[in-house]
């Protein structure tokens, strides 16, 4: 760490303050003493500008469109490794052996199965429940059924309810699925990878023999992979802040499902399809480009630009290539959502005002209409987002837990509501 100090100058008063320096990434100034020592706070509305923790797991530089799971970088692993490869790495910090993977493959997949008596939850909600509602309510749930991996004072069980947790959420998010499609559920067959795994799930029926397209699982696979961590964003947030309070890592998971549920976070790459079929045609795109670029306007191009991304994202890139290969792989070329889709990744990588404000196509974008064309209704987006970001999850909420400096988490505001008043009679009020 640097010696550098920040001098904080207020009203002819100055304080100093630590700099600390990360391995990537900018310098931040260390404020934890802040109003012990000026009686102040600092004001940070979404917390944009504040570091709440330091962490070796994930790394983005969103100028240069650079995402590494703890140091490599996401183009190499999606390209050469596999989602559990990738779920070992960010679990353990380094990438396994082939004993290691091994060990690891198998150990997950002994914990496929859920707990049967949770088949019956599902049948206490409506038909037409969204399977993310769902989601939230199983996940909590499993801490129910799991009472010997709920101390997280104990490696051991910090350890098997992670495992737990990655080997049970495909399950779960297939018999979301199945429910919600009103067919039976699906078992998992443990002689299947995961990704192979969760596609017969959700797709195979006890009426027909079902066979996995190695290219499709692939694809699956990759997406997980790209959406399996991403930094401080809001549910990784959530999961940490639930989980300073000690709360058992069910509980916590449940509570970054429910995070990431909004259309501003998770739900964007349905918000994504739902805006390609609202435009609806090639011809009507036009009218929706200048809608965008009309200030007064407030319809906004789903599946463009990023918060963190001031040049092409990095998954997009890597998503693009895949989504391509399903469309190939399916044989899908009259799909007019398909049309509209292509048409608008066109105009954006070559249309000024899209270029110059770099709103380039996202990974919302391109897994939006990758996940159409494998099968999933637009409800479903945000599940297997859920799905593949459980990793993640476990991973920093992990790092949190073992992390001695680590403190139940409690922002401060300023308030702007009445000063102290006492209190009136109702019977003297005007």
């Amino acid at each position: 760490m640097s010696e550098t100090k920040a001098t904080l100058t207020v009203g002819g008063e100055s304080w100093d303050f630590d700099v600390k320096q990360g391995t990537l990434g900018p310098d931040v100034i260390d404020i934890g003493s802040l109003y012990s020592k000026t009686g102040r706070f600092t004001y940070d509305p979404g917390f944009t500008s504040t570091g709440a923790c330091d962490s070796k797991i994930t790394f983005i530089d969103g100028d240069k469109g650079v995402l590494l799971y703890r140091g490599y970088p996401i183009e190499q692993l999606a390209e050469n490794g596999d989602f559990l490869e990738t779920c070992y790495l960010l679990l353990y910090g380094d990438l396994p052996t082939a004993a290691q993977k091994a060990d690891f493959d198998q150990r997950v997949t002994y914990h496929t199965m859920v707990h049967e008596q949770m088949s019956r939850f599902f049948t206490g909600f409506r038909r037409d429940a969204h399977p993310m509602s769902v989601m939230v309510g199983v996940v909590g749930a499993l801490s129910a059924f799991y009472h010997d991996s709920t101390d997280i004072s104990d490696p051991h069980q910090r350890m098997v309810a992670s495992l737990r947790l990655i080997a049970k959420m495909p399950t779960i998010a297939a018999m979301a699925y199945k429910y919600h499609v009103g067919q039976p559920f699906v078992y998992p067959l443990n002689s299947l990878d995961y990704a192979s795994n969760f596609l017969r799930m959700c797709f195979a029926v006890p009426a027909e023999e079902y066979k996995v397209n190695p290219i499709l699982a692939r694809a699956m696979d990759r997406i997980f992979i790209l959406h399996a961590d991403h930094e401080q964003n809001a549910s990784t947030s959530t999961v940490r802040l639930a989980g300073s309070s000690g709360a058992n890592p069910f509980a916590c998971i449940a509570a970054g499902i429910a995070c990431l549920w909004g259309p501003a976070h998770g739900g964007a790459n349905e918000a994504a399809l739902n805006m390609l079929q609202e435009i609806g045609t090639v011809d009507r795109i036009p009218e929706f480009i200048a809608r965008a670029k009309d200030k007064n306007d407030p319809f906004r191009l789903m599946g463009f630009g990023h918060r963190v991304y001031k040049n092409y994202d990095p998954r997009a890139k890597i998503m693009q290539k895949t989504c391509h290969e399903v469309l190939g792989e399916l044989g899908i070329t009259d799909d007019p959502i398909l049309e509209v889709a292509l048409e608008l990744e066109r105009i954006a990588l070559h249309d000024e005002y899209f270029v110059s404000k770099k709103l380039y196509p996202n990974i919302d974008f391109y897994s939006g209409i990758t996940l159409k064309a494998l099968g999933f209704p637009t409800t479903m987006f945000t599940v297997l987002f859920a799905l593949a970001r459980t990793v993640g999850w476990i991973a920093q909420w992990k790092e949190m837990v073992e992390d001695p400096s680590q403190r139940i988490g409690r922002p401060r505001q300023l308030y702007t509501g009445a000063a102290q008043r006492d209190y009136v009679p109702v019977s003297k009020r005007h």
